[in-house]
């Protein structure tokens, strides 16, 4: 091997270089293939050596391992990077010092393998490599590389003719190192479960997707194509851009690492249909057997034969972090337990400090991180553009431009426009755009109204309406209106009523005061119109006069008429509209002096000469588009439409071919388009171009784009200098443009900034990961006759540091004005005066701000490198959209959406911005292929700009909305997206990693202080003790009475001898016909057959249990007397379904089995049903104890069976179900029925004359007293009416009311419901019928719960109308341990309703706040405590009273407490404490009995019958549902009412957690395209709301979340389906 001389290739740059002498040396090594080591000395010439070992391969890469004094590090070092020596445009010495280098170049291509220090081929590389004969390398930089923030660019670098446009190799690279790294955690993500059948792509008819990924792009968004490579074009190796080496590495390599950095959890987690049942596990009563879409029958479901209460003392918590009985392969759980492992990666700290979140409400604040980069520069001096240089002949205004070149140079083209096939099809000569305008300047101002009346007078605002693919109309338009003095305002053609942002621009026509609008015969024919032909009426918009421009509708002026064309002064010319971030139009007003400015400012930088001809790509009716092809120096403009750049994106090259064309208008994508279409023509030359302008260049990924386009086009023709970035903004017109060049001048330097600095707001060379920076071009110099200044983006507009990013302000008088008609907007932009860092304004002349970011580079060059509209401030540091995208175009492959068709935005959620990014996913995309991409893309962005995405997002094809050019509408993607109406396809949310300023987790204290010191401390602050009481029972006063019916049984009998005609129950049917009613002496007699049968048939002996297995009615209240007097204790239980006896049948057969029943007592068609062979399949029916049938009993008089009880016999036992899915049983004693029944009688006095409603269930606690024990005790009349009757007559209830003139009823939350929303819409036709609630005294609801407020008062709301008054609905409370605590009676307050703050009850305390504060929740009292009942407030830790400011658990002591747990083993010791327990100080004598509920007292301002105030009780909610998490005490009931607010379609929702995690079980009520909108919803209201990140999101059908007979959710019924995988969920997001 030998070198060239340095003689036999010519030098690539003018400048003398370092003599470098060039020695090979074998390196040396077993392990690989011969390398050599070129050592390079200062005296050989370097650089004409290059080419020469370029032809080992065109994509050869040059690795360089430093060794000097102090380094020692590997680095890549670019051929640019050593071509040149010290001034400057070039490297700085410091960067590469002239010591000796080291280049590893590789021998056999075929078979080399480099140290893993140096680089890493993966399979598909080394495939790559073979069949190309050469073989890529990615540089591992085990050291930092500092870079310098500003190195020269001998040529432009190479883009390669790649897919790409804004696409950065180095950012590439940065992506796949960022991914490798995160393979290497080896983390499973957890991918969502989705119904199969949810999201079967639209038929293409409905929903075509765009021809190719760039077929519907955008005029701003962000695009970079994928690293699909094809082979780089042979170009001259002396014209080869010097990066070219690294761009074809970089290309090559990256395709192979995205393959090694593929998510594993592809490996990990086995797709299976979700609707597959667990086959290891037999699945618990499924309610949802049924018909999901309504749900079905209400029943009681038991978890597991549990049948004692759990332990106070044991947490649900721990309950849960066990499967009880669910099987540990379930799918589910697998998922939970990786997204549990992908949790436990440690956390990055947050970025702002915690704020304490406690009842005091102490914020911290925050602390700044010492280490965060801080601007270091001196104060910012302002800019100044070169002065406007004065022409001797300028005209006084544009439209005296217009007039010179109308008369002397008239048959001069002054534009061209293209057909939709790209080829002109009409030439407006400058004679004719004058004279037609000068004709709609006549027409405008003489020929609209009548003769005598001018409709358009001078300075009225007129609105321009043109499709953009006719210029010339526009144009005529334009000028004519300026000739006529009125102000022209261009939209966008409307094209429907729900186009984006229509009703905005609705409002800017409104407030300009716009009558008339100018169109062109073709346009006004394509608006959309009425049947009756008018033009529709535009949401939003003022009524429009529509005037067609065509030449033929306009009046040729008479000869004495000539347009007034005033010198240029301040008044508006134009208004040009805007829309901003949030989705506001707003119209910059453009002065006429201003605009003749600008014209000249351009002319002067752009060095514009007349007959000039221009390509035009952008819109022309504003911005760029409009200034530069005005007609100052009469230039010849041709517009390409953007329909015709998306038939034919090479159209605009050829126009500056075929026109020799000298200046190009163009964006990025233009550029990107024409690069992709350039193999199908290759005869093109763009040598004519002297300036290529690229609108958009201040986007700082535009960089790529230019590189490529140079790259490819530069072999035809086109010169580097001639790309010319501009900066632009519409208040402040053009900002800076970058001059064109003079060939072989050295080009403008590039910015390596950190991306962690440009998040601080500060300028930092990139010296720490290569994976963080961002390559920044200039914009080049201020306009001429400008001022510039930077000033920091919020707050006072002060100057920044020379080394701060900050918004760049401009002071100039060809500039905006005004918002027009905002006057205080107007101030805040163009009226700005910057202040230095004491806050004194440097100087009293006003600036306009841009929007525009950047800072001022060495010679005063300009960079740009964001905008304030795309700017997302996250935790206090900034970001900007756009570099977002980039990151997520770089995630390979990118096959799965479309490039041009990504949204970024933040959302505030919980005092944060959060980010999120919407995508339209390809139709062709699968599940899998989605999931990986996104998973991929979190952990880049995650990497490389340190933040983390909220929510990622893919839409089906064409669903975003768009703006009028095609690209996205960011804000009203946001808005639906907030709606919950973007129907996403596929969503990922990641609220674990990016919130991070969740309040502390609360630390429960150890136990230091004892409940006595608790109770002495509330007593010295002046807190009383919560306890409070109902009024005495009081004696009997009658013995005989006493005597006489002491007990239930005895109480019948004497009723059946002094009243026995006395009607007690009446059974009311659908219809509200009385189908049965039974009088004293009716029912003693049938209570004593039942009484003969159960000792004849049954053999029961004295306290044997019998079931009773009855539909609600009469045969029920019967049967139980008969049980009473036959001396045994009858247990209620709820009939099984006839239509779900699989799901019903087994909980009554539990019952049967746990109670020990000797017998059951039913009807003839329950025992078929106990006996038939459905039953069979769900219980073994031969072991049923005794049936005996009650319907058929002999008619002969019974013989006298009477066994009278003692006080503490047990009178029944109760059996009910919780929502816990706890089985539980209580023992109650005839002492405890007869002083229950008495309680009731004095509350709600309860007398025979007295005839009451009962719409309940009677098979458990209150509802079975009041259906079945009251009557018989007080003597009034039962009107009786069987829930399940209501379904095929809803209004049956609330007539019986009207009908029986009722005044007090009692009803369950289900049937309130089921009135409030089957009638709520037809009181009309109740009043109609003659129903009317005026006589309802008392409407009282039987519940174990907290009151439910809302639907309380909907249910008094609806049917105020029929006459119910908004005082008569109440609630009752009753528990396990007691029936009934609470119930509100006739007399005494009204029950009031508190408001208390949610943040303090999840610290177990209370906090009275007023209506409407944050954070309040409502509370209803649960009724009067009866009377003969004491309840106190207890901690359940401690077991010590508490104030009335806390929250504790409810113990309640009462003669008519039960008995205790009725238990299969008879283990009544390990839960005696719930009945008979005591204080632990304080009051250490009285027994009480725990609740299991939480609660507090509140003294209210209300009076008591004896003139002392009401002590009200609030049940807040189970102990044995509350959800611990974070140290703190949730409610699900909470978190379920602010999950339900979250969307229109959420028809019910369930939380319950599991392992830690918050699980949220929705009911989707919509369409299943709804699904995934639900998700970011519930997770948004469950963290604003109550501070906790929601693990698992799970959509079900109607009717999958069980409910229980009293209308009660059973979450953990819920969970252990859900665990199973039995809910066959619609979809299932696991929150990470």
């Amino acid at each position: 091997m030998h070198c060239h001389s340095p003689q036999s290739v010519p030098p690539l740059c003018s400048r003398p270089f370092p003599v470098f002498s060039v020695c090979l040396t074998p390196f040396l090594s077993s392990a690989f293939t011969p390398l050599f080591s070129l050592c390079v000395s200062e005296s050989s010439h370097l650089l004409p050596t290059l080419p020469y070992f370029s032809k080992f391969s065109p994509a050869l890469f040059f690795p360089v391992l430093w060794r000097t004094r102090g380094w020692n590090r590997a680095t890549a070092v670019t051929p640019s990077a050593i071509s040149g020596d010290y001034c400057n445009n070039c490297v700085h010495p410091s960067v590469f010092p002239p010591s000796r280098l080291h280049f590893v170049l590789p021998v056999s291509p075929l078979s080399v393998a480099l140290s893993p220090l140096l680089c890493d081929i993966t399979q598909k590389g080394y495939e790559k490599k073979r069949t190309k004969l050469l073989a890529p390398y990615i540089i591992q930089t085990p050291g930092k590389n500092p870079l310098p923030l500003f190195f020269s660019h001998g040529t432009h670098r190479s883009g390669g003719t790649r897919d790409d446009r804004y696409r950065s190799d180095i950012h590439s690279e940065a992506v796949q190192a960022a991914l490798a790294k995160h393979k290497e955690e080896k983390m499973a993500l957890p991918m969502p479960t989705k119904r199969r059948s949810t999201y079967v792509q639209s038929p293409v008819v409905t929903r075509t997707p765009p021809d190719s990924s760039s077929g519907s792009e955008d005029e701003t968004s962000v695009r970079r194509q994928s690293s699909v490579v094809p082979p780089p074009p042979t170009v001259n190796p002396n014209l080869q851009s010097p990066d070219s080496w690294i761009n074809s590495t970089v290309q090559g390599s990256s395709t192979s690492s995205s393959a090694s950095s593929t998510l594993s959890h592809g490996e990990t987690v086995l797709p299976t249909s979700p609707a597959a049942p667990s086959e290891n596990s037999t699945p618990p009563p499924d309610v949802t057997a049924v018909a999901p879409p309504s749900r079905g029958p209400r029943v009681d479901l038991t978890s597991n034969p549990v049948v004692r209460g759990m332990s106070r003392g044991q947490s649900r918590s721990s309950m849960m972090e066990t499967a009880d009985g669910v099987p540990v392969n379930s799918r589910v759980s697998t998922k939970i337990q990786q997204l549990l492992n992908t949790l436990k990666r440690p956390k990055r700290p947050p970025l702002s400090e915690f704020f304490t979140d406690d009842a005091e409400e102490i914020v911290e604040v925050p602390q700044p991180d010492p280490n965060i980069p801080k601007p270091e520069g001196r104060q910012i001096i302002p800019v100044k553009g070169e002065p406007l240089g004065v022409v001797s002949n300028w005209p006084p205004a544009l439209q005296a431009a217009l007039a010179r070149w109308g008369a002397t140079q008239g048959k001069s083209p002054a534009l061209t426009a293209l057909d939709i096939t790209g080829k002109p099809f009409c030439t407006l000569t400058y004679g004719k755009l004058w004279s037609r305008s000068v004709k709609l300047a006549y027409t405008l101002l003489n020929k609209l109204g009548t003769k005598n009346e001018q409709i358009l007078k001078p300075g009225d605002k007129v609105a321009l309406v043109y499709p953009n693919s006719d210029p010339g109309m526009f144009w005529v338009a334009f000028y004519g209106c300026l000739l006529a003095e009125v102000i022209p305002v261009p939209i966008e053609v409307p094209l429907s009523r729900k186009d984006v942002g229509i009703s905005q621009v609705g409002f800017l026509l409104g407030s300009c005061g716009v009558g008339l609008a100018l169109t062109s015969e073709i346009c006004l024919k394509g608006l959309p119109k009425t049947p009756t032909g008018e033009i529709l009426q535009f949401k939003g918009w003022p009524r429009l006069k529509w005037v067609v421009t065509d030449s033929k509708y306009l009046t040729k002026p008479s000869k004495d008429w000539q347009p007034h064309i005033p010198t240029a002064n301040t008044d508006p010319a134009y208004i040009e509209y805007k829309a901003s971030k949030d989705g506001t139009v707003v119209g910059v007003a453009v002065s006429k002096v201003a605009m003749l400015t600008h014209c000249q400012a351009l002319t002067q930088a752009c060095n514009y000469c007349e007959g000039e001809t221009l390509v035009n790509v952008l819109d022309f009716k504003k911005d760029i588009g409009l200034w530069h092809g005005a007609v100052m120096n009469r230039i010849h403009t041709i517009s390409v439409p953007y329909a015709v750049m998306k038939a034919c994106p090479l159209s605009w090259v050829q126009r500056v071919h075929n026109h020799k064309a000298r200046i190009a208008l163009v964006k990025c994508r233009d550029l990107h388009w024409a690069m992709m279409a350039h193999r199908e023509q290759r005869d093109t030359s763009l040598a004519s171009l002297r300036m290529l302008i690229v609108a958009d260049g201040a986007n700082p990924w535009s960089v790529s784009s230019c590189d490529a386009f140079l790259n490819v086009f530069q072999s035809h023709g086109l010169k580097p200098e001639v790309i010319c970035p501009c900066a632009t903004s519409p208040e402040a017109m053009t900002v800076a443009i970058r001059r064109p060049g003079v060939p072989g001048t050295p080009l403008p330097a590039r910015a390596i900034l950190s991306m962690g600095g440009l998040s601080h707001g500060v300028i930092r060379v990139n010296t720490e990961d290569k994976n963080s920076a961002l390559t920044v071009q200039d914009v080049g110099h201020v306009m001429p006759g400008a001022l510039m200044c930077i000033v920091k983006p919020d707050g006072p507009p002060q100057l920044c540091k020379t080394d701060e990013i900050g918004e760049i302000i401009i002071n100039s008088r060809a500039g905006g004005n005004m918002y027009y008609g905002l006057p205080g907007v107007t101030k805040n932009t163009f009226e700005v005066i910057p202040v230095n860092a004491n806050g004194v304004p440097i100087g009293e002349i006003p600036f306009v701000r841009s929007g525009l970011l950047g800072f001022v580079g060495p010679g005063s060059l300009i960079f740009v490198v964001g905008k304030i509209e795309g700017l997302l401030m996250v935790s206090g540091r900034r970001h900007n959209a756009d570099d977002l995208v980039a990151t997520a175009l770089a995630v390979e492959p990118v096959k799965t959406v479309y490039r041009g068709r990504i949204a970024v935005f933040s959302i505030t959620v919980f005092y944060d911005e959060r980010v999120v990014i919407v995508a339209e996913q390809r139709p062709d995309a699968s599940e899998e292929d989605s999931f990986q991409w996104m998973s991929r893309v979190l952990q880049a962005i995650d990497s490389i700009h340190q933040v983390g995405l909220y929510c990622l997002a893919l839409v089906p094809a064409n669903t975003l909305p768009k703006t009028p050019l095609g690209g996205i509408h960011i804000s009203d993607t946001k808005q639906f997206f907030l709606d919950g109406n973007l129907h996403p396809c596929n969503i990922l949310m990641c609220p674990h990693t990016c919130v991070t300023n969740l309040p502390k987790p609360r630390q429960k204290q150890p136990v230091g202080v004892g409940p006595a010191s608790v109770m002495v401390g509330n007593l010295v602050a002046g807190k009383r003790i919560a306890q409070a009481a109902g009024r005495d029972l009081g004696m009997i006063e009658d013995q005989d009475l006493v005597r006489k019916h002491q007990y239930l049984t005895e109480a019948l009998q004497w009723r059946a001898q002094t009243d026995a005609d006395h009607v007690l129950f009446v059974l009311l049917n659908a219809k509200g016909v009385p189908v049965s009613t039974a009088t004293c002496v009716q029912l003693h007699k049938r209570a004593e057959k039942i009484a003969a049968a159960l000792t004849e048939k049954g053999s029961i002996n004295t306290g044997e249990n019998v079931v009773l297995l009855y539909p609600p009615g009469i045969d029920l209240i019967a049967a139980f007397y008969g049980c009473l007097y036959a001396g045994c204790v009858p247990v209620n239980v709820r009939p099984p379904h006839p239509q779900n006896l699989a799901a019903t049948l087994p909980t009554v057969r539990m019952i049967i089995d746990v109670s020990k029943a000797a017998c059951i007592l039913t009807t003839q068609n329950l025992m078929r049903t106990l006996r038939s062979k459905e039953a069979a399949a769900s219980v073994n029916i031969k072991t049923w104890p005794t049936i005996i049938d009650t319907d058929d009993l002999p008619r002969r008089r019974p013989p006298q069976i009477y066994k009278p009880p003692t006080a503490e016999m047990i009178a029944y036992l109760d059996f009910s179900v919780s929502t816990t899915g706890m089985l539980t049983g209580v023992k109650v004693s005839h002492a405890a029925v007869s002083a229950l029944c008495r309680s009731i009688k004095l509350q709600c006095e309860l007398y025979s004359s007295r005839q009451i409603a009962i719409c309940l269930d009677p098979y458990c606690g209150l509802g079975f007293v009041l259906w079945c024990l009251a009557s018989v005790y007080s003597g009034h009349q039962s009107v009786l009416i069987p829930p399940f009757e209501l379904e095929s007559c809803l209004s049956l209830w609330l007539s019986t009311l009207s009908q029986y003139r009722i005044r007090d009823t009692f009803c369950s939350y289900s049937v309130m419901e089921l009135c409030t929303k089957g009638l709520g819409t037809q009181t009309e036709l109740l009043k109609a019928r003659g129903v009317s609630l005026s006589c309802v005294r008392s409407c009282v609801v039987i519940a174990e719960e907290r009151p439910r407020l809302s639907l309380s008062y909907s249910f008094s709301k609806l049917f105020k109308d029929i006459g119910l008054s908004s005082r008569a609905v109440s609630t009752a409370f009753g528990s396990r341990v007691n029936l009934a605590i609470c119930l509100q009676g006739t007399t005494g307050p009204d029950p009031c309703t508190v408001y208390v703050d949610m943040k303090s009850l999840r610290h177990d305390r209370v906090r009275v706040v007023e209506r409407g504060a944050p954070q309040s929740l409502p509370l209803m009292e649960s009724g009067k405590i009866l009377p003969g009942v004491r309840v106190i407030i207890v901690n359940p830790e401690t077991r010590g009273p508490l104030g009335d400011s806390h929250l504790g658990e409810i113990w309640v002591n009462s003669p008519h407490n039960a008995s205790g747990y009725y238990t299969i083993y008879g283990e009544e010791s390990l839960q005696a404490n719930h009945f008979n327990t005591k204080l632990s100080f304080g009051d250490p004598q009285t027994l009480w009995a725990r609740t299991g509920y939480l609660g507090f007292v509140k003294r209210t301002e209300l009076l008591e019958a004896n003139g002392d105030r009401h002590d009200a009780l609030f049940v807040v909610g189970s102990l044995d549902e509350t959800l611990e998490l974070r140290g703190l005490r949730y409610h699900p009931i909470d978190i379920e009412t602010s999950v339900s607010r979250a969307h229109r379609s959420i028809a019910e929702s369930a939380v319950f957690t599991w392992t830690n995690l918050l699980v949220v079980v929705s009911e989707l009520c919509g369409s299943e395209q709804d699904a995934l909108d639900l998700v970011p919803l519930i997770t948004n209201v469950v963290l604003e709301e109550h501070h906790l990140i929601v693990g698992v999101v799970v959509i079900v059908d109607p009717g999958v979340i069980p409910i229980n007979s009293r209308g009660e959710k059973q979450r953990m019924h819920l969970r252990d389906s859900f665990l199973a995988d039995q809910l066959d969920p619609i979809y299932v997001a696991y929150n990470m």
